[in-house]
């Protein structure tokens, strides 16, 4: 297990579909996740401290889960089957550990609500992690970089974020924003 932490939460402009970006707090590998406008907004509110007059749905939980006497100990990543992320809620209660199976998105909604640490198993960061290899310096030239061809396993993991930079709108960059008459 490796213990992550939220890198950031990012938006595709042309789709507005949202990606957080896990960070593996000891090394430099980055864990995208595909996640839902709702979950997305969520994680931003917890980690902005944005209050909401009513409780949101993670908030909820969080809220049963207290009521009833459980504590979450920690969120576990802990596998990807058909590009599809599997996570474990672990909740103690009565001194015992509850795994509760979740969609990663709202175990890391919650694991942002209660203050625990969120991991990710091995074999998923294997599969779906993303290093970024060498510096970019000011000048745009990247040092440090192997030069040996890419496989196709690799090319398989930067996926993600082709389909994300291919959602980009760069057609208005640096232009001002028409304004409605």
């Amino acid at each position: 297990m490796n213990e992550v932490i939220i890198d950031s939460i990012r938006v595709g402009l042309r789709h507005y579909r949202r990606v957080v970006v896990l960070k593996e707090k000891d090394a430099e590998r980055f864990l995208p996740i595909w996640i839902g406008a709702d979950v997305a907004d969520s994680i931003a509110f917890r980690l902005q401290d944005v209050s909401s007059p009513r409780p949101l749905t993670h908030d909820l939980l969080m809220n049963m889960i207290d009521s009833l006497g459980g504590i979450i100990k920690s969120v576990v990543i802990n596998d990807l089957r058909e590009d599809t992320f599997y996570a474990l809620i672990n909740i103690e209660k009565d001194n015992e550990i509850i795994e509760v199976d979740a969609r990663s998105s709202d175990a890391i909604a919650m694991a942002v609500r209660a203050s625990v640490p969120i991991y990710v198993a091995d074999h998923v960061l294997e599969t779906a992690a993303v290093v970024l290899d060498g510096e970019v310096s000011v000048s745009g030239n990247v040092t440090g970089v192997d030069s040996a061809p890419v496989s196709n396993e690799e090319l398989e993991k930067l996926e993600i974020f082709r389909d994300f930079v291919d959602e980009l709108d760069l057609d208005n960059l640096g232009r001002e924003p028409k304004s409605e008459v």
